[in-house]
């Protein structure tokens, strides 16, 4: 089985991105099972295969602990790694091709705690990738677009694995804005040229550090424009995901 975590920054749509695959994936005859790792989730758009909720309940730790709600959050996300082994025998029961893992909505919760690391080494390295996504909302200025690449950037960097990035929500965007933001992620004299139009801002002096800094990384390169609402961009996942894993093979080679 191979594993995606879809990871973003809360607000980015990846439950909702994660269940318009799904069924996507269900269509054309690819089995697939969805892990929810939210344990705070209220409600998702899918029926998990797998829900962390069945271990760990924030109304629990809430109690126990005599936390409120972000307190509750660190702290299950921590209990996550307990709860590793008992996730994973679950897992290895299915024999599916794919398994898309939604982690939870605020994205520190997963990227930047040790439990994301066991995860990820309990379902194998070599067999998992990331799906990166970008809020529009927190791109559409130069210095705002910066700020998400730093973000994904350090996920990257965290999670150590091939990851796939993409511009959520498209259907949100003009023609001309979502053409601005996929510019800037692949030309990225483009993104330089507009800071440097909007250097009358105070912050985009630390924009273009930023800039600089993360411009020899490796981040600057391909991205998708993605539509949950639409279905735009589904089968470019899915295309992404087999090159990555197999070489390339479509569905029409399956």
């Amino acid at each position: 089985m191979k594993y995606i975590f879809f990871v973003g920054t809360a607000g980015s749509g990846k439950s909702t991105l994660v269940g318009a695959y799904k069924q996507w994936l269900d269509d054309h005859g690819v089995d697939t099972i969805v892990i929810n790792m939210d344990p705070g989730a209220d409600a998702l758009p899918y029926e998990p295969d797998v829900d962390i909720r069945e271990w760990i309940s924030l109304d629990d730790v809430m109690q126990e602990y005599g936390l409120g709600p972000n307190g509750a959050q660190i702290v299950a996300a921590d209990l996550m790694a307990a709860s590793i082994s008992k996730m994973t025998a679950v897992v290895d029961t299915y024999g599916s091709d794919y398994a898309l893992i939604d982690t939870p909505g605020q994205l520190e919760l997963f990227a930047f705690r040790e439990s994301s690391q066991l995860f990820v080494r309990a379902f194998g390295r070599d067999s998992s990738m990331v799906v990166y996504l970008s809020d529009p909302s927190l791109c559409r200025t130069p210095n705002g677009f910066i700020s998400a690449m730093v973000l994904g950037a350090l996920v990257e960097f965290r999670l150590q694995l091939p990851t796939l990035n993409l511009l959520s929500k498209c259907d949100t965007l003009s023609d001309d804005d979502e053409q601005r933001m996929l510019d800037w992620f692949q030309v990225s004299d483009a993104l330089y040229g507009d800071l440097l139009d909007s250097d009358s801002e105070p912050e985009t002096v630390i924009g273009m550090e930023l800039f600089k800094a993360i411009e020899n990384t490796g981040v600057f390169g391909e991205i998708r424009a993605v539509s949950a609402q639409e279905g735009i961009g589904l089968e470019e996942i899915y295309a992404a995901a087999q090159l990555n894993f197999f070489g390339g093979d479509d569905l029409g080679e399956e």
